[in-house]
């Protein structure tokens, strides 16, 4: 399959949904500063908004507007930059762009900075995060495999990102930044 990276990078800058690859499975996101972006991403994964969204980064300056490192000691934000780039997403204070489409009901925000080399690249191309779920419809298993969205969730998304995950076989970890707390297992 050829790469359709430019495809992507378009849809995004015209509030559309992707699907990339990540270090486990299949994500689904869209430009974070975009609500009508994001509406379409909720709808798509029957998801309320509620819960909130994972942002994923290239790097940790692409986090910075969206969380409040002012409320982390420096032992907690040393643990969280000693995780990244990798596959552990950390709740973290939000910070000033962080708005309720991305936060739901929490004053937090589930950041990650990939290792994923497509995402990064992704992520540096756009200039900022992209919104992450794991790309399935509800009840679904999460997809693996490009075939695997075009099969779930095609005619929904506005581009799928060709690639490879990372091999893991589960989404990423989730820990509390304040309380270094595990709240899923990677």
């Amino acid at each position: 399959m050829v790469n359709n990276f430019e495809q992507v990078v378009t849809a995004l800058n015209e509030n559309g949904v992707i699907a990339y690859p990540t270090e486990g499975v299949f994500g689904v996101g869209c430009d974070p500063d975009s609500p009508e972006a994001i509406k379409k991403l909720l709808g798509l994964k029957q998801r309320p908004v509620e819960k909130g969204l994972i942002l994923i980064a290239a790097d940790f300056e692409q986090l910075l507007p969206y969380i409040d490192v002012r409320q982390l000691t420096d032992e907690q934000l040393t643990r969280v930059k000693l995780s990244w780039p990798g596959p552990v997403t950390w709740i973290m204070p939000a910070g000033v762009k962080s708005s309720p489409w991305l936060s739901g009901q929490f004053d937090t925000i589930a950041v990650r900075v990939t290792d994923h080399p497509l995402v990064r690249k992704l992520c540096l191309a756009f200039g900022k995060p992209v919104t992450s779920t794991s790309a399935n419809l509800t009840g679904h298993p999460p997809c693996m495999t490009t075939k695997d969205v075009v099969e779930q969730l095609g005619r929904e998304l506005n581009a799928i990102l060709t690639g490879e995950t990372g091999g893991r076989d589960k989404p990423s970890e989730i820990r509390d930044a304040r309380t270094l707390e595990v709240l899923r297992k990677g």
